[in-house]
């Protein structure tokens, strides 16, 4: 595989940017993500310098891209750190220390290549590195009708929780919970 995986830099809030409206504008995107591209659109500039800001730092959340050889991002996943004294983020609250996998992504031309499996496993080595009580488990939600995502979390080692939580715009729509544990 000739992409490089590595972690969001300082001050590449813009490929950030354009990254996560691609994403916005696939054919999934209504059943793979929480937000629309209208309204990521929309945002200012400042949103998303802090959003990739807060990327870097890593205490909190952390976002991982796919570089080509040619320089351009072609998938990204961000890592969500979720401990039990937190606010309940998306979901069931924080029952362990845990991570969460949001976001991710890999461009229709350069999928089946290897990226999204070398992506989702830099995010758990990175979940499983984190300093302080060690992260017990990594999740993620997978839409029920989205097949394709679900078997592809299955081959990389991911499994469903039997947990569920229902979608807020979409009532009768599901989100199944998948795990990874340490």
């Amino acid at each position: 595989m000739d992409y490089v995986i590595r972690g969001v830099r300082a001050g590449e809030w813009e490929p950030a940017r354009e990254i996560r409206l691609a994403a916005l504008r696939d054919p999934v995107a209504p059943i793979a993500f929480l937000e629309t591209y209208e309204r990521a659109v929309a945002r200012p500039d400042e949103f998303w310098q802090q959003r990739t800001a807060d990327a870097v730092e890593g205490r909190l959340s952390r976002q991982f891209i796919a570089e080509a050889p040619d320089g351009s991002w072609v998938g990204t996943v961000s890592v969500l750190v979720e401990r039990p004294a937190d606010e309940p983020g998306f979901g069931e609250a924080a029952s362990c220390d845990q991570t969460h996998l949001v976001g991710v992504f890999v461009r229709p031309g350069h999928r089946g290549r290897g990226v999204l499996d070398a992506l989702v496993r830099e995010a758990v080595d990175w979940s499983w590195d984190l300093s302080g009580a060690p992260v017990e488990r990594v999740r993620l939600y997978v839409h029920e009708t989205n097949a394709r995502a679900a078997a592809a979390y299955r081959r990389i080692g991911f499994v469903p929780t039997g947990r569920s939580v229902r979608l807020e715009g979409d009532p009768g729509a599901l989100e199944l919970e998948f795990e990874m544990r340490r």
